[in-house]
């Protein structure tokens, strides 16, 4: 029985631990694949550079169905609201797009003063790319959550019962 129940407590805290794994990840993927990318579009001092940069970002939204849904599990907050954050990143980028080439420096800088504002927050932190808390997860954010819960609370349990029944 103790051999069983180590056995079990192991096994659940390798699969506690392969969802840390899965969600460092996915973390890295967007931040690679989009995140940053939003950082650098905002980062931009030309309209061209800034077009380039959301158009990487707005094409791997595109390519992930990250495009409509919310990130939260019990309820809907405007701040999880993935189609709205989508909805505003393709006006901007359409607003990019639409950039004259006769344009004035004027212009241009108040355009790109405005995407910078629209992709970057100010936080506790300092500046951070403006994105619904869980996208890295999205749209599998119920799956994550009671993956971790349960791999969790399985590990804590089986842990438990094998160090109450080493009679310390």
């Amino acid at each position: 029985m103790k051999a069983y129940v180590a056995v079990m407590a192991v096994i659940f805290t390798l699969v506690f631990f392969t969802w840390g794994g899965a969600r460092i990840v996915n973390n890295i993927q967007f931040d690679r694949n989009a995140d940053g990318y939003l950082k650098r579009a905002a980062d931009a001092n030309t309209i061209e550079l800034a077009k380039k940069n959301l158009a990487v970002a707005v094409k791997y939204l595109e390519e992930n169905s990250l495009t409509s849904g919310y990130t939260s599990i019990l309820w809907r907050t405007p701040d999880e609201d993935v189609g709205f954050w989508y909805d505003n990143l393709k006006a901007s980028l359409k607003e990019l797009e639409g950039v004259s080439s006769d344009a004035t420096q004027l212009e241009k800088t108040n355009i790109l003063m405005k995407l910078r504002e629209t992709l970057l927050d100010q936080g506790q932190k300092g500046v951070h790319v403006t994105a619904p808390s869980g996208i890295t997860v999205f749209p599998n954010n119920t799956f994550y959550v009671m993956w971790g819960a349960i791999s969790f609370i399985l590990a804590a349990y089986f842990f438990a019962i094998f160090f109450k029944d080493l009679d310390l």
